[in-house]
């Protein structure tokens, strides 16, 4: 197993590696490299579902696909309950999987609950010609970049996070629309956030779109989350993954963000993805 950074401190490709038969010592190393540079390429992992779903595991227990909507014959069709579908593609007359082929906008995973996944793992199957790729932004260079005045400010404040829409804007089944980021629902974080296994701060922003920084009004949680927006996606801490078949990424929403291009709706997409919950002990 080789370890090749792409730049000093953030993003890395493994290679050399087959992550179905690696011991517990290299898992480790991957571990910690993952820890080390926040995203993590590895090509050519030819995975069904299972062994995604087991490789997944080893960073912690794994969410459950929400199935709380579909109808029991729907259910039944899903074989694994921890990996999640993303795809445009159409069958029998419905997609068979979430967020199409539109643009995702930056955000990290599941920021608007209490206790967001610390890693998302993604294995790319199929892969459109065109269009599709996935930015990385990363938030500890963020963080250093915004001046230390504004830093001390933002230590002391906190963002609520929008539950109610997706990470193309939709709104969400079962949530009412609402014109003010003060109705929005979901969890409330610090904006600067300490890395629990690394110690090492971070900008923590989740999405901006219906954010709200507590206590201020309306106004002024606008301005000041533009202002630190301004830093979050800045050109120079910025990594894009342009998609091979069967690339998995693996990434640390305590420390990145990350967003996606739009493709062509006529070109098919198929990403398979599992959310880890929390490390085992």
């Amino acid at each position: 197993m080789n370890i090749n950074p792409i730049t000093p401190s953030f993003v890395a490709d493994i290679s050399d590696i087959d992550i179905r038969s690696i011991s517990n010592d290299e898992f480790e190393v991957l571990y910690q490299a993952w820890l080390t540079y926040g995203v993590l390429r590895i090509r050519g992992q030819q995975l069904n579902e299972n062994e995604l779903q087991t490789f997944s595991a080893r960073f912690g227990p794994l969410e459950e696909i929400p199935m709380g909507r579909l109808p029991e014959s729907e259910r039944a069709k899903i074989k694994n309950h921890y990996v999640t579908q993303l795809s445009n593609i159409i069958e029998d007359g419905k997609p068979i999987g979430g967020l199409g082929n539109a643009e995702a906008n930056w955000h990290s995973d599941m920021t608007y609950v209490e206790n967001p996944p610390p890693a998302s793992v993604l294995l790319g199957v199929e892969i459109p010609d065109e269009g599709g790729d996935t930015y990385f932004s990363d938030q500890n260079a963020a963080l250093a970049a915004i001046p230390q005045a504004l830093v001390g400010r933002l230590g002391k404040l906190s963002i609520k996070h929008d539950a109610a829409h997706t990470s193309i804007g939709k709104l969400r089944p079962g949530f009412e629309p609402f014109d003010d980021p003060r109705d929005a629902p979901g969890a409330s974080h610090p904006t600067i956030i300490t890395h629990p296994e690394t110690g090492k701060h971070a900008l923590y922003l989740g999405r901006r779109e219906w954010a709200y920084i507590e206590n201020l009004s309306l106004e002024d949680s606008e301005t000041l989350l533009d202002e630190i927006w301004s830093y979050a996606a800045r050109t120079e801490n910025v990594w894009r993954q342009q998609w091979r078949p069967y690339d998995l990424i693996i990434w640390d929403n305590r420390r990145v963000l990350h967003r996606r291009d739009d493709f062509d709706s006529n070109s098919r997409r198929l990403m398979k993805r599992c959310q880890v919950l929390n490390r085992i002990a």
